[in-house]
């Protein structure tokens, strides 16, 4: 309805102009002067009127647009007007104006419900921008960093000069550690960061958490599998020494006192010499166990170059093609892109693609089609990554989280620190290893820089 009648008013008006000019040029041309201009300033009016008529609906939408972007939504327009195209436009402008309305008051109360679920959150929660400035910090973050308010990262340097220095070089989906000492007590903070974009300004969201008692669980929790283990492995050492010892002991020294000499035989001392044996044996394999745990608290601080990914696997994939040449397994070791460099120790990261392939070729031995694929590239967020798969019978489920544990071994031969030592370097170079295995399906470890 309101743009069928502004519409009519609009032909109409353009009608009145056209007759109005024709009848112009008439009286220009049969020289009515009087007529000529009193249709002249007929003419001028008529168009002024009709470009305040087209200006004014121009000028309420522009009012409108701008008090919504102002964010007012008092602006009403009357609908008691005579022009009925008029009347409808303002209903129509108020009615939106209502709805926009409503809609900021609901997003305004989004807005605070989440402002304080924020708050009330137990890690912190930090936004700034580019130049460093803060724009949200909960109080869970003050809390943390006992210090408040927060308004720009350089104010990180009063708390921790190497917290401030974490942040200044904090990018998207980067994770660090952080320790925090004062004269209370110190607290262990894992800080993660992502990216995020608000009113088309780049910001990174920063989570803070206190991880200590985390910590505390997994500290007791390693000590208990490390005891576990070096139990078992000494106890298995140690019980067939005492075995033999204290029988060796009763051939030599009944209950009444030292055997006579006219006691001890041959057969006799041939036992005591096999007792003997074997307790060299079970010592000197307790003198390698010991060698073991001392090169595994004595690793080196790894000396990183850059190393051609494609060249490390292919020299990996040579040792394992020589060793097993009678297993036929199948190796394929791929780099993408073939340009692709790692900034590692090659001795270190080597010793640890060859272990791990030499568990992958040992779970293999008799099946069928058995293959190992060495894989490196770069995964989603940028950070460069090695993989060793193979198909083999994969690892049981309850033994998933022993494997790191040093000394922990399904072997009946091997030391047990191949993985833990593997899990060490990797430390050194500033990266993980984790594993993931489907029983009877397949295995693989991912070596992440």
């Amino acid at each position: 309805m309101a743009s069928r009648n502004f519409y009519f008013q609009l032909i109409l008006r353009v009608l009145l102009i056209t007759s109005t000019s024709i009848a112009l040029a008439i009286s220009y041309v049969n020289q009515w002067f009087l007529a000529t201009g009193i249709l002249a300033i007929l003419l001028v009016s008529q168009t002024y009127f009709l470009i305040t008529f087209i200006n004014s609906t121009n000028r309420k939408i522009a009012y409108f647009f701008d008090a919504i972007k102002n964010e007012d939504f008092t602006l009403r327009f009357p609908e008691r007007v005579s022009i009925e195209s008029f009347k409808e436009l303002n209903r129509s402008l108020n009615r939106v104006n209502g709805l926009i309305q409503e809609v900021h008051l609901q997003l305004q109360i989004r807005e605070q419900y989440y402002q304080q679920i924020l708050k009330q959150a137990n890690i912190g929660i930090m936004t700034f921008n580019k130049k460093g400035h803060i724009l949200f910090s909960n109080p869970t973050l003050e809390k943390l960093l006992n210090y408040k308010p927060l308004n720009h990262i350089k104010q990180l340097a009063q708390v921790d000069q190497s917290l401030y220095e974490i942040f200044a070089k904090l990018e998207p989906f980067d994770r660090e550690l952080v320790q925090l000492t004062n004269e209370r007590e110190k607290t262990h903070l894992a800080v993660k960061a992502t990216s995020m974009s608000l009113d088309r300004q780049s910001l990174l969201l920063v989570t803070v958490q206190d991880i200590h008692k985390e910590l505390d669980e997994k500290e007791t929790d390693s000590w208990i599998r490390l005891i576990r283990v070096l139990n078992h492995e000494i106890m298995n050492t140690i019980t067939p020494i005492t075995s033999i010892s204290e029988s060796i002991l009763k051939y030599y020294q009944p209950k009444d006192g030292l055997a006579p000499s006219e006691y001890i035989t041959e057969d006799l001392v041939k036992n005591t010499a096999k007792g003997l044996g074997v307790i060299q044996e079970q010592g000197r394999n307790l003198m390698d166990f010991v060698q073991s745990y001392r090169s595994f608290l004595s690793l080196p601080p790894p000396d990183k170059t850059l190393v051609p990914a494609q060249k490390l696997l292919d020299n990996v994939k040579t040792l394992m093609d020589q060793q097993s040449q009678n297993n036929a397994i199948y190796f394929e070791a791929k780099a993408d892109p073939v340009n692709l460099e790692l900034f590692i120790d090659e001795k270190q990261i080597s010793q640890i693609l060859i272990n791990l392939c030499k568990n992958a070729s040992q779970s293999l031995e008799g099946k069928e089609k058995g293959t190992i694929k060495i894989l490196s590239g770069t995964n989603e967020i940028g950070k460069k990554f090695i993989e060793v798969w193979d198909n083999g019978p994969g690892i049981p489920e309850d033994l998933i989280d022993e494997i790191f544990v040093p000394f922990f071994t399904t072997k009946n031969a091997g030391t047990g620190i191949g993985l833990s030592l593997s899990k060490q370097i990797m430390h050194l170079h500033g990266g993980n290893i984790k594993v993931r295995s489907v029983p009877n399906r397949e295995t693989s470890f991912l070596l992440t820089f």
